[in-house]
């Protein structure tokens, strides 16, 4: 790794800043000040090669990358849970930056990046725009799984894809010098946010990593070298204060943070009661614009039906990996099933619920401040049943109970797993359901749908108009939004409509590979069943077992070569991912 400039890394330590600290900051925000005008005077087609090099960077510190990601997480190198570092830290950065670099080729070249997508259609005049899969490699690789992009209503299928490209439509255009305030959960959140941020926005960054990372910082820096060396990158570390002198810092022009609401108003109003006074009075102390991604309560709508025991089962399973994935520390993990009061199998169900999350791999509470939430929801419902080897998982059944407003408004992340129940079959449960989370829960990140194929078929047009209905960013059908995330050319974000006083789960969106322009939602779909059961039951999808679900026994080694696969997708990869797939 080459890097050009003293200031390209900053370390300050957890400490008030020293005019010394200030100095070097500031040099960095110089430097990429002069990196930004450089990338606008780049042509598409360096671009490209650019992005090429940093796809190579990232393959190259892939397994360095997830050694450091293991000892942050305190997993048993050994363990299949270190197949969630691979899928959620180089796998979908590399194939981000694969997809970013492709569509900048593509309008390099003079094309479009949706050119020979056939677009489709969804209720309220949507159009729609398939994603995935994207080519005939992912068709089989993911095999049963799609996502869509719908956009908001009214919007025409020559307008997306006109306005597809975002900034690098405009390239000569200078966005300014724009600070990632990075997550601390999901370790490719970082790269992928600084990664949106110039490509789509033409904008230079400055990253500030969260201090849980801390330790991979220098693989950060290796992976992400080219844009360093170029000059449109500058990576610093610290605490809050680091955080707060940049964010205000008259040479950053945009700020993007991945947190808490709360993180985020101290950001924008400032802490104490005087930022809460600023929020109440609508008067931000953060004078430029800013953008979010901040989580919620995600919520698992369950449609009844008749389910076979390995239904019930295989169900369970996926609604533990929802809440336990990354050890429940993430912004989208499902944190509430909506169940219905009248269906027959409803404790069969709850009884599997319960198995899986108890018999889930055991791992450490590596999240700053878990132990207090988990305290503070025991606290709140004293009759949650302590789960796991270490009883250190909270499942909270409230289907008997006329208040679940704490558990819908307080976004623990932590293992804490909710129930409660709604009237109702059929359409008149779902309805009720889509109306009850847009209402009661926090935020509007994702949301999930589980329902039998032929449930779905039976409700029609209704079930359709229910998900038109349900207003989050990324919906889950038979799928956890988890792939929706995963897959490099979704959009990831809020549902549009938030302010910076009323933030919700966070404002515009990112990942986004195609650079659509303003979508409203993804919309990802999966089978109700895994292979070989799909088949017999006319899914006719060839997936297994998922790899990220919790119980999957071959995720390590599925999750380092699909690593290896998204570095350079071919078919000669594809039969060593099958086969480590189907050990799962």
């Amino acid at each position: 790794m080459t890097i050009d400039a003293p200031s390209a890394l900053v370390d300050v330590a957890a400490r008030e800043l020293t005019e010394a600290d200030r100095t070097s900051l500031d040099a960095a925000i110089v430097e990429v000040t002069a990196g930004a005008a450089k990338w606008a005077a780049t042509p598409l087609t360096d671009r490209a090669r650019l992005l090429a090099e940093v796809h190579a960077c990232l393959t190259r510190q892939a397994g360095r990358w997830v050694r450091s990601s293991v000892d942050i997480k305190r997993l048993e190198p050994g363990s299949p849970l270190t197949g969630e570092e691979w899928t959620s830290g180089p796998y979908a950065t590399i194939a981000g930056a694969g997809t970013l670099a492709a569509t900048i080729g593509k309008l390099a070249r003079g094309s479009r990046p949706l050119d020979g997508i056939r677009f489709g259609s969804a209720p309220g005049g949507r159009v729609t725009v398939p994603i995935l899969p994207h080519d005939a490699h992912e068709a089989l690789l993911l095999n049963g799984f799609s996502a869509e992009v719908w956009m908001p209503p009214g919007v025409t299928e020559t307008t997306v894809r006109e306005r597809a490209g975002l900034g690098q439509l405009h390239p000569g255009d200078n966005g300014g010098v724009g600070l990632v305030l990075g997550a601390g959960n999901i370790t490719s959140i970082p790269p992928l946010d600084v990664l949106y941020e110039i490509v789509a926005n033409n904008r230079a960054v400055v990253l500030k990593l969260n201090p849980t990372l801390a330790p991979l910082m220098s693989v950060y820096a290796a992976a992400l070298a080219p844009l360093i060396t170029f000059g449109v990158l500058r990576i610093v570390q610290g605490g809050s204060a680091v955080g707060s002198y940049l964010a205000h810092h008259d040479g950053i022009s945009h700020v993007h943070i991945t947190g808490s609401s709360i993180t985020h108003d101290v950001v924008v109003f400032g802490p104490g009661a005087e930022g809460a006074r600023r929020k109440k009075a609508g008067t931000p102390l953060l004078a430029k614009p800013m953008t979010s991604e901040l989580g919620g309560v995600s919520p698992i709508i369950v449609v009844p039906g008749k389910w076979t025991k390995r239904d019930l089962r295989y169900q369970a399973e996926h609604v533990a990996t929802m809440r336990l994935h990354n050890g429940g520390y993430n912004c989208i993990a499902g944190q509430v099933v909506v169940v219905s009061a009248e269906w027959p199998q409803k404790q069969a169900f709850l009884a599997e619920l319960r198995s899986a999350i108890d018999r889930a791999p055991a791992r450490h509470a590596w999240y700053p401040g878990s132990q207090a939430r988990l305290a503070a929801a025991e606290k709140t419902y004293p009759t949650a049943e302590k789960l796991g080897v270490d009883g250190c998982r909270l499942f909270i059944d409230l289907t008997s109970s006329s208040d679940a407003s704490t558990i819908e408004h307080t976004e623990y992340f932590s293992p804490v797993l909710g129930i409660i129940e709604i009237t109702g079959s059929g359409q008149a449960f779902l309805d009720r359901a889509v109306e009850s989370v847009n209402r009661d829960f926090l935020g509007t990140l994702g949301a999930n749908v589980i329902v039998q194929p032929r449930d779905r078929k039976a409700l029609g047009r209704g079930f359709d108009e229910a998900i038109a209905n349900l207003k989050y960013g990324t919906i889950g059908i038979n799928a956890w939004t988890g792939l929706g995330f995963l897959t490099a050319a979704a959009p990831w974000g809020a549902f549009p409509g938030h302010t910076l006083n009323d933030v919700g789960s966070g404002i515009g969106v990112v990942h986004n590979a195609f650079l659509i322009d303003s979508p409203e939602r993804t919309v990802v779909t999966g089978p109700f069943r895994p292979f070989p059961r799909s088949f017999a039951h006319g899914e006719w999808a060839l997936f297994p077992k998922p790899p990220w679900f919790v119980t999957a026994r071959s995720a390590a080694r599925t999750g380092e070569l699909l690593s290896g696969y998204a570095s350079g997708p071919s078919w000669a990869k594809m039969p060593a991912v099958f086969v480590s797939a189907f050990r799962a």
